[in-house]
């Protein structure tokens, strides 16, 4: 199905936007993992709405409760399934978007694959909403793979045209608690002092603005994955489209590197400590598919959140005429600020996934 990915460890997201829950089915989940309850939360508290100024004023609690899977804190063994009731659904707020959809929103195509029968309240399933049961299952995975060293952090990398310093050649678990516990997770405060403004000023004008988040993975072992279509670009690549608004991604370089001659973009190796490092990281970390040891790094790029006040072109749907709508309810009017969460929780899954799959569900 559509709303599943992974192959040793498969999550399965279900639910609606304003439906009565959302939720996830996490099968695959090694036996006698401590889960921290606390921990979790506070990691889903980053993504939750009605936090900021600069977010939606939605408001909605997003604590996880679980069906089956966790015992006295442990995982197992048996798929785990959590759900998280939604309190704060204006569904009144979307009438009549079925028959004049709204530009940019998937309000068009959902009718057209699938009729009247459309749940487009609030973007319905295909809802940067969902990506709340994607962080249940990702702050499990982050913790796990924590116990093993490996560490994934994020923080917004630019707001329209403002850009963040980028993370340092080798970032480190410090510097991802520190960005974790802001209330704008930005590296340089200044600068995110400039975003906000941008954003602010974006929502003031009934607008809206897009974003990027960039993420590292510090800890992975070189040797991890593999060659041609399944190497960790694509498994982070295929997953990470899951997240609504994201239109773009690029590992280390990026689409820098197409600018470079081959001296300027190869990453010299060099020993350490026993250990083959490389003097600067524009692969990302990654080599044919395959993790170098390195930092994996890469950038995503959301665009802007199409929900806004402006009045926009549309199409009315029943008599086949132009008309215009205006937009009302509660949106992000930067869809990046609370993304950064659910950026780190589908790397993390993804890795997670790949190492019980490189050791027959052990890790």
């Amino acid at each position: 199905m559509s709303s599943e990915y992974g192959k040793a460890l498969k999550i399965s997201v279900f639910g609606q936007s304003h439906g009565k829950a959302i939720g996830v089915n996490i099968d695959g989940l090694p036996a006698g993992e401590e889960i921290d309850e606390k921990e979790l939360i506070s990691f889903m508290q980053r993504r939750a709405p009605g936090k900021s100024d600069v977010t939606t004023h939605r408001k909605e609690a997003d604590t996880p409760v679980f069906l089956s899977g966790i015992v006295d804190g442990k995982t197992c063994g048996v798929p785990v399934c959590a759900v998280i009731e939604n309190k704060d659904a204006h569904s009144s707020d979307y009438s009549g978007f079925s028959n004049t959809p709204r530009p940019g929103h998937a309000d068009y195509t959902s009718v057209i694959k699938y009729g009247e029968s459309a749940d487009i309240r609030g973007g319905g399933h295909l809802s940067g909403r969902l990506t709340a049961p994607i962080c249940i299952a990702g702050g499990i995975a982050k913790q796990i793979l924590e116990k093993r060293g490996i560490y994934i952090g994020a923080h917004i990398s630019s707001v329209c045209r403002v850009k963040d310093d980028g993370f340092p050649l080798f970032p480190t678990e410090k510097l991802f608690e520190e960005i974790a516990k802001k209330p704008f997770p930005v590296i340089n405060d200044e600068i995110g002092d400039a975003m906000k403004k941008v954003i602010l000023s974006a929502a003031n004008d009934l607008d809206s603005v897009g974003g990027c988040v960039e993420c590292a993975i510090i800890g992975l072992p070189a040797g991890i994955g593999s060659p041609m279509f399944d190497g960790i670009e694509n498994r982070i690549g295929a997953a990470i489209f899951g997240i609504p608004a994201i239109k773009g991604i690029e590992f280390g370089a990026g689409f820098r590197s197409s600018e470079m001659y081959g001296s300027e973009n190869n990453d010299p190796f060099y020993a350490k400590d026993g250990k083959v490092m490389t003097e600067t990281n524009n692969c990302g970390g990654i080599l044919g598919g395959i993790s170098t040891g390195m930092p994996i790094v890469f950038n995503v790029a959301f665009k802007p959140t199409p929900s806004i006040g402006k009045e926009q072109r549309t199409v009315d749907l029943k008599s086949m005429t132009d008309t215009h709508i205006t937009v009302g309810g509660r949106h992000d009017p930067c869809v990046a600020v609370r993304a950064v969460p659910a950026v780190e929780a589908v790397a993390a899954t993804v890795i997670l996934d790949m190492l019980l799959e490189e050791n027959n569900g052990i890790i």
